[in-house]
């Protein structure tokens, strides 16, 4: 080969620049979109993970609850149960098997119906002997006086002793104490074969039976085997609230003040009361004192031991207010303008939801609302300007 050959084959070994220099250009643009898009995605995580990891807001909560038109007049709240006043455990006298049982629970019973008896051979046949021996005692009183009356007459005619005469006189005595003393014994023979008789002390209904026919009962129980109370017992028209009030609130209570009842087994459905009673002395572990509300008028739902609410009113109810039913509503300060619209934070879990709300009137320190929210939602209490839609939250203790 010849050297103009090779040289000419040596020129055509070139590198193009152009090339290089373009495909460079387009490479960093290529790393430019890869890093931005990355650091958008970090930052949007950051943001996220820091939403999510950041500890909530400690707020106060409160919820949506229904709320009658009367308690505008509220002065004070407190809670209580159903009591019975005239309540009773019936038990026996006497010990012996329970033989007859004439009731069950809900049975309505009058004052002295026989409600229950108890095995009675024994007082029975004890009772048939003193009756059979007062009568003897009656016979020997009989005999007694005529033998008195002869000896009476014979003694005046001088057919008799005096002697004769006081041992007359003397059996007649005698006989006549031992017909007090039979009278006496038919008399503990009625009350003991009574003892075997279990009546009701008072009208009232049945609460409860504890015993069974078979099973002995006894005076207290006072046997381990034995039982004491047969049936319990109440007159339900003796029913009232027994509620605790503060301490620090009770002198905002006093006799013949009207209060509303609300029964936590029918929260619909009010019942007028009064306050018939402050009991003059405070439970000290509790710090309250017990006041009684009698139920105005009431009806067979209420039951001993129910759970109620008493709302302690500055006036009676009268008019439509009797009548209104509850609305749903919240604490005047659950309710916040933004945007022109009354909206309410709606807890979901623990995340806020700003909720359009429509409101009405107010009652005493809560709010109607109409349309929104449910009874039973949760809201913030007294929202600031930092809580939002999909705010985090802590519920405050």
């Amino acid at each position: 080969m010849s050297t103009e050959t090779e040289k000419a084959d040596l020129s055509a070994l070139r590198i193009s620049h152009e090339k290089r220099e373009g495909e460079g250009g387009t490479s960093m643009r290529v790393k430019v979109l890869v890093a931005g898009g990355l650091l958008v995605l970090l930052a949007g995580g950051y943001f996220v993970m820091r939403n999510n990891l950041t500890a909530g807001m400690e707020v106060e909560l409160t919820t949506a609850t229904l709320t009658f038109p009367s308690q505008a007049n509220a002065v004070l709240s407190a809670s209580g149960y159903v009591v019975a006043q005239q309540k009773a455990a019936v038990a026996s006298k006497g010990t012996g098997r329970l033989v007859y049982l004439a009731v069950e629970e809900g049975d309505r019973v009058k004052k002295n119906q026989v409600i229950a008896r108890l095995e009675d051979q024994d007082v029975t046949a004890a009772l048939e002997k003193t009756n059979a021996d007062f009568e003897l005692a009656k016979a020997d009183l009989e005999d007694a006086e005529l033998s008195l009356e002869r000896q009476q007459t014979m003694y005046k005619s001088g057919l008799t002793s005096k002697a004769e005469l006081d041992a007359a006189m003397a059996r007649y005595r005698r006989v006549k104490a031992s017909i007090r003393s039979a009278e006496a014994s038919v008399r503990s023979a009625e009350v003991s074969l009574e003892n075997t008789r279990i009546r009701a002390p008072f009208d009232g209904t049945v609460l409860t039976k504890n015993a069974d026919v078979g099973e002995v009962v006894a005076p207290f129980g006072a046997a381990s085997n034995s039982r004491g109370a047969v049936v319990t017992m109440a007159d339900m028209s003796s029913l009232e609230v027994e509620a605790d009030v503060s301490e620090s609130n009770i002198t905002r209570v006093k006799p013949g003040q009207p209060c509303e009842i609300v029964l936590d087994a029918y929260p619909e459905k009010r019942y007028q009361g009064v306050v018939s009673k402050i009991v003059p002395t405070a439970d000290r572990a509790k710090a309250t004192v017990l006041t009684k509300v009698k139920f105005k008028e009431r009806d067979d739902r209420v039951l001993p031991e129910m759970s109620a609410k008493v709302t302690f009113l500055s006036r009676e109810i009268e008019g439509a207010d009797t009548d209104a039913p509850p609305q749903v509503t919240v604490p005047t300060s659950a309710v916040v303008s933004r945007g022109g619209a009354d909206v309410v934070l709606l807890v979901r879990e623990d995340r806020l939801t700003e909720v359009p709300v429509k409101i009405g009137n107010r009652i005493g320190t809560r709010i109607e609302i109409r349309d929104g929210i449910v009874q039973g939602d949760v809201v913030v209490l007294r929202p600031d300007e930092t809580l939002s839609t999909g705010s985090r939250i802590v519920p405050k203790k």
